[in-house]
C-alpha cells in the first residue's frame, strides 16, 4: 500500500464509517469496566466533552470473554513507512518540549484469539510534530510550516515530502521504503512495556499533517524480547500499524497554534490511501477532549488485537 500524492482538499467532518467489520465483545453485555490506566478510555464523555472515533461502535455480549474484557478482531497491519528508528528509548514522555496540543495516548494490547492482555510487550510509537516534521529526518521532511529546514522546495522525491511508501510506486503495492536517519533528534518517539493488564501510556502532542497523508501515529508491538540496559532486545514484531484521528478533532486542532500556521493542505481520513476505513479495527482512535477547547488537551485510546505468534514488520506492505 502506498501514499496518494494528489493535492489534498480541506473538507468538513468525515462521514460516519460502517463499523460492521469490527467485533467487540463485552461479557454479559455490561459496560466496559477498565482497570489501571485504561479507565479513562472507557469512561463516557460528559456534556462538555466530545468523544469521537472508535467509541461509536456498538458492543455485543459473549461468554467467551473475561468479565470487563474487550476483544477486537486482529487490528489491521499497515506499512512501516520510511521514518522508523529502533532507538530503544524506553520512556513515557516523548514530547521533548515540542509545541502542540497535549495528548495522552493509552493503548491496550491483547491476543486477538484469546482476548487476554499481553503483558511485557514492547510498544513503539512515532509521529510527526505539529507542523509535519519527523525527528531524525528533518532535512528530508518538509512539514507544513513553510520553508523546510534545508531551504529545499517541497518535492515528491524520497528526500522531499514525507511519505509512507517509495515515490513512484502505484497505489496498492510497494513497501515501507525505509530511509536512514539524517540527524540525531528523537522527539515524538518512544517505547513502553505493557503492564500486566496489557496497557501502555505515552505523553505526547497531537500530530500535525503533511502532504499526501491524513493525521496519524505509527506503532509497533514486539513480543518475546527482554528489557536490558540498552533497551528492548530480541523477540519479534507481531504488529505494525497506524493510529488515526476523526476528522472533527483534526479540524478543531487546525484552529489552534501552531497547527493553524501550517501552509500545507490536508488529506482527510476519507482521502487517505493507508487508512483501511474499518473503524477501530483499522486503528481509528477513541478521542476525548473538551468541546471548543481541544487546545487544553486530548486523551486518545485504543485496544490493539494482535497475533503474538506471527511476524509483521510492515516492510512488505
Amino acid at each position: 500500500m502506498t501514499e496518494d500524492f494528489s493535492e489534498a482538499r480541506r473538507t468538513g467532518p468525515a462521514h460516519k464509517r460502517d463499523m460492521s467489520r469490527r467485533r467487540v465483545i463485552v461479557a454479559g453485555g455490561a459496560a466496559v469496566a477498565a482497570t489501571g490506566i485504561g479507565a479513562a478510555i472507557a469512561a463516557g464523555a460528559s456534556a462538555s466533552e466530545t468523544s469521537s472515533g472508535s467509541a461509536a461502535a456498538s458492543a455485543s455480549a459473549s461468554s467467551t470473554a473475561t468479565s470487563g474484557e474487550v476483544c477486537y478482531r486482529l487490528t489491521s497491519e499497515t506499512t512501516e513507512g520510511p521514518y522508523y528508528i529502533d532507538a530503544d528509548k524506553i520512556r513515557k514522555d516523548i514530547t521533548e518540549d515540542k509545541e502542540g496540543i497535549p495528548m495522552t495516548l493509552r493503548l491496550k494490547v491483547i491476543d486477538s484469539e484469546t482476548c487476554k492482555p499481553l503483558p511485557k510487550a514492547a510498544v513503539d510509537i512515532w509521529h510527526c510534530d505539529a507542523l509535519g516534521l519527523y525527528s531524525g529526518y528533518e532535512s528530508s521532511s518538509t512539514g507544513g510550516g513553510g520553508t523546510p529546514p534545508t531551504g529545499t522546495p517541497p518535492t515528491d522525491a524520497p528526500t522531499g515530502t514525507p511519505t509512507d511508501a517509495p515515490t513512484g510506486t502505484p497505489p496498492g503495492g510497494g513497501g515501507g521504503g525505509h530511509q536512514e536517519p539524517t540527524d540525531d533528534k528523537r522527539y515524538l518517539r518512544g517505547t513502553q512495556l505493557t503492564d500486566r493488564h496489557g496497557y501502555v501510556e505515552f505523553t505526547t502532542v497531537f500530530p500535525g499533517w503533511y502532504r499526501g497523508r491524513c493525521v496519524h501515529v505509527h506503532t509497533k508491538v514486539h513480543v518475546g524480547g527482554t528489557l536490558t540496559d540498552s533497551g528492548y532486545e530480541g523477540g519479534h514484531t507481531c504488529h505494525t500499524g497506524q493510529l488515526f484521528f476523526a476528522e472533527e478533532a483534526v479540524l478543531a486542532s487546525a484552529e489552534v497554534s501552531p497547527y493553524s500556521t501550517s501552509t500545507t493542505e490536508r488529506t482527510t481520513l476519507d482521502e487517505d490511501t493507508i487508512y483501511p476505513g474499518n473503524g477501530a479495527q483499522g486503528g481509528l482512535l477513541n478521542l476525548k477532549y473538551k468541546k471548543g477547547r481541544i487546545g487544553k488537551g486530548v486523551v486518545a485510546g485504543l485496544t490493539l488485537g494482535v497475533d503474538p505468534d506471527t511476524t509483521h514488520d510492515g516492510t512488505d506492505l
